[in-house]
């Protein structure tokens, strides 16, 4: 009498399979173990005859020596090793997650590998707390601004910050926010929604991992004339850490040795032109303090020519540094 897992032997063999390498194959006899520690009936020629049939379903098998026998191994699959490091360090820098949420999706992540790799995926993990949302909802608010966005429907949502104590408190005393949503964008190891405020009748940001209760409303999205302008790769670059200013156009005077700071920053359209020292850069940006931070960690390397206005914005941000420091 078959055991009732018996129709499952072919997909137990698959899943067998997912967990070989070139350096971890399986014979037929170690098919037959692993099917028998599952209550699973099966001899060579129908361990075989399976292999063959996932063989011509598209699983890249191949075959390798195991001392005088064949060993059984997948030779390919959806991830190389490499792409999967690249995601789990991208998931180990995303201060947006919380180190539990990072420990479960390099988990994951790791179970789509062979076992070897996956052992060396867990070895190469170093998760630090510090800098780590402690706000485990994220990833629920992402997918209700997701749906927002699908069903064109503003959101609301509290948004919080930190008080001296460390705790995580309530903007506007807990007051909602009601916001169009339009995109979601990963920025400096954050996620941030860009959204259209009517109210204020402008383009705002806001983080992530610090908004709580979203509310999708019966409301229609508004604001999209405004973001059917707006191409979202240069709007980022122009609004540093995502936080918003008004647009500019300015020159900056720079040396020859920043000049893939520049690209980095602003891309390769940005437009450059040779000069004695260095090169002249022309970039819009959104004017903020966090562009003019950007200018001044830069060791003078870079300078602002104009417009003046922004000019003196820069200058008068510097007497305010120098004198909050005596």
């Amino acid at each position: 009498m078959k055991h009732e897992n018996q129709k499952c032997k072919i997909l137990v063999i698959r899943d067998l399979l997912l967990e070989t390498d070139e350096l971890h194959p399986l014979t037929t006899l170690d098919f037959i173990a692993k099917l028998k520690e599952r209550g699973i009936e099966a001899e060579r020629k129908s361990v075989a005859d399976d292999l063959m049939t996932l063989s011509e379903y598209g699983m890249d098998i191949e075959s390798v020596a195991v001392g005088k026998r064949k060993g059984y191994y997948l030779a390919s699959r959806t991830f190389e090793s490499a792409e999967l490091k690249m995601l789990v360090d991208s998931v180990q820098a995303a201060k947006f997650l919380s180190p539990k949420k990072t420990r479960g999706l390099i988990k994951k992540l790791a179970g789509l590998s062979s076992r070897g790799e996956a052992a060396l995926l867990r070895r190469q993990l170093y998760i630090s707390d510090r800098g780590k949302t402690d706000n485990e909802s994220v990833f629920y608010c992402i997918d209700a601004i997701h749906g927002a966005i699908g069903e064109d429907r503003e959101i609301t949502f509290v948004y919080w910050q930190y008080d001296l104590n460390k705790k995580r408190v309530p903007r506007k005393s807990g007051a909602r926010y009601r916001v169009s949503p339009f995109a979601l964008v990963w920025d400096d190891e954050f996620y941030y929604l860009i959204a259209y405020d009517a109210a204020d009748a402008r383009i705002k940001h806001y983080r992530v991992d610090k908004m709580t209760r979203i509310t999708i409303t019966d409301s229609e999205r508004q604001g999209k004339d405004v973001f059917a302008s707006i191409d979202m790769s240069v709007y980022t670059s122009r609004n540093f850490s995502m936080f918003a200013g008004e647009e500019a156009d300015v020159v900056l005077d720079c040396d020859a040795s920043v000049i893939g700071v520049i690209v980095d920053r602003f891309g390769t359209d940005v437009s450059v032109h040779p000069n004695v020292d260095g090169f002249t850069a022309f970039v819009k940006v959104a004017v903020s303090e966090q562009f003019f931070g950007w200018v001044a960690a830069l060791g003078g390397a870079v300078r602002i020519v104009s417009p003046q206005p922004v000019k003196e914005q820069f200058l008068a941000l510097l007497d305010r540094v120098k004198a909050a420091q005596k």
